[in-house]
């Protein structure tokens, strides 16, 4: 039973670090604010 709590524990580890790595990585700041998204359509 331990066991597979700590394969759990494990994969959901690395999903959130593929979610992280994905989402932040490269980025100096970290997310975007929504004003950057924005474009002037002028």
């Amino acid at each position: 039973m331990g066991l597979i709590l700590l394969e759990a524990l494990l994969a959901l580890l690395i999903l959130v670090g593929i979610v992280w790595w994905t989402m932040f990585h490269g980025r100096s700041k970290g997310e975007l604010d929504a004003c950057d998204d924005v474009q002037d359509k002028d």
